[in-house]
């Protein structure tokens, strides 16, 4: 079952992200917009699919092996019903299946468990449109040239999207923000989530204060604190 989302970050981590996105803006034109979610999805679907692969998987070993089932049914039963019909068949493999189904869906309500039993490509493609719908609504065509670009970090996962609009797209290859994430995912395998943060944020202004330098007029339009989901 799952439980209330952990404390990741304190008042000092918190505003130390924001510091970092502030002096990385100094630099440039970008606007960097900082994300921290617990997880991107529920993952509810992937849950029931589970449940319901065990219940058809018991259904067919039924179906391969019913004398041995029904041998074992006679024998709990005393053998007052030797004679099993089809529709008792029926019955019984539909009542196992549904046990199983429930049993499954009980135990996958445990968080960990379910999370570890999500394949690793629906966790990419969950977190990818997470980021995505996050972008849209943050950051996208919300600066005056177009500048914005989002850092997203999904705990649950343990993976990170970067979202550029179209001004930074159109100046930066995708592959280029691979250091950033690579500074990222050093602190975070040692649990230091607040410092792979800021290090996401350094390389990122790092890159947008070559490709779109500061103007002498340029406001902050978005806010640098970060955001938790």
């Amino acid at each position: 079952m799952a439980g209330p989302p952990p404390n990741w970050l304190d008042a000092t981590d918190r505003q130390r992200v924001s510091d970092a996105v502030a002096a990385a803006e100094a630099e440039s034109a970008g606007e960097i917009v900082t994300i921290l979610a617990e997880r991107s999805d529920s993952y509810n679907d992937v849950a029931l699919a589970w449940a319901a692969i065990v219940a058809v998987t018991a259904l067919i070993v039924i179906s391969l092996w019913p004398d041995f089932y029904l041998a074992k049914l006679a024998w709990i039963s005393g053998h007052w019903n030797a004679e099993w019909t089809l529709a008792h068949a029926f019955a019984i493999a539909a009542f196992v299946a549904a046990l199983k189904f429930a049993g499954t869906w009980l135990l996958l309500l445990w968080t960990p468990l379910k999370f570890l039993l999500v394949p690793r490509w629906i966790k990419a493609a969950r977190v990818h449109a997470r980021a995505v719908t996050a972008f849209r609504i943050g950051a996208e065509r919300r600066t005056q040239g177009r500048t914005g670009i989002l850092i997203y970090l999904s705990m649950r996962e343990h993976r990170a999207e970067i979202v550029a609009d179209e001004a930074i797209a159109s100046r930066v290859d995708p592959e280029v923000w691979g250091h950033a994430m690579a500074a990222m995912l050093a602190h975070l395998r040692e649990g230091r989530v607040a410092e792979g943060m800021c290090a996401a944020v350094e390389q990122v202004g790092a890159v947008l204060a070559v490709h779109l330098p500061r103007a002498a007029d340029d406001a902050n339009e978005l806010p640098d604190r970060l955001i938790e989901l």
